[in-house]
């Protein structure tokens, strides 16, 4: 079970350190190394990695900046010197917070963390239905009913053909847990069920009529997974 990355650092010192303890694990493989996120958002935009070392204070936009903009399921550890971000850590789901200067224990523990996650995630993911909490009960839901998930803050209402359900969740959670397959996440706060698209009209997906803004960093990728020509 290897794990492709990239590592999004400014320090040179530390990307090398990362891309070491990668190589010494013989389960992590390095597919490239950026020094600022935006490069590093134009390289995912056509590349696939299960996981993103993330620095948080770099020239340009912020490592949780990056987090904003991006699609997928990779799984992230950020990198960084200072503990006062390791609620908004929380707050983006990420799979760990490593500290500087990183230790070769730690970095494993890390690891080991991202390998119980994806498994988890590929016992729990699929196109069966989807189980969320509504008002203390577990209703459920089939994934093919599911029109598109949209984020409310602290809460995730999920459209289907026939009602509305919100959830105490994040998007960002959803995503790990939705059939990547079936569901692609097309801007912060929309998830859409592609069997659903019936048109893109510029920024635009529209599904039964709504209309959901798909953001610059997701419009490539979404025509390129609905098969547009």
């Amino acid at each position: 079970m290897n794990f492709s990355c990239i590592i999004v650092e400014d320090l040179q010192p530390a990307a090398e350190i990362l891309a070491k303890y990668c190589q010494r694990s013989g389960i992590v493989d390095v597919q490239s190394h950026f020094t600022n996120a935006e490069d590093a958002l134009e390289y995912l935009k056509e590349n696939h990695v299960d996981l993103i070392f993330l620095d948080i204070e770099m020239p340009g936009i912020s490592g949780f900046e990056l987090l904003d903009r991006l699609s997928g399921n990779a799984q992230v550890i950020l990198t960084t010197s200072k503990t006062e971000y390791a609620y908004d850590a929380f707050q983006y789901n990420v799979t760990d917070y490593l500290r500087k200067p990183f230790h070769y224990s730690r970095f494993l523990e890390s690891i080991q963390k991202i390998k119980a996650r994806r498994e988890e995630t590929e016992s729990t993911s699929g196109t069966g239905p989807i189980f969320i909490k509504v008002d203390g009960k577990l209703v459920r839901l089939n994934s093919e009913d599911v029109l598109y998930i949209e984020s409310m803050g602290d809460y995730v209402r999920f459209i289907t053909k026939d009602r509305k359900y919100v959830t105490h969740n994040t998007i960002k959670n959803i995503e790990t847990r939705v059939d990547a397959m079936r569901f692609m996440k097309v801007h912060r706060s929309y998830i859409v069920n592609l069997s659903h698209v019936d048109d893109i009209q510029d920024d635009m997906v529209v599904i039964k009529g709504a209309m959901i803004p798909v953001s610059k960093a997701h419009k490539t990728r979404i025509r390129k997974q609905i098969n547009v020509i």
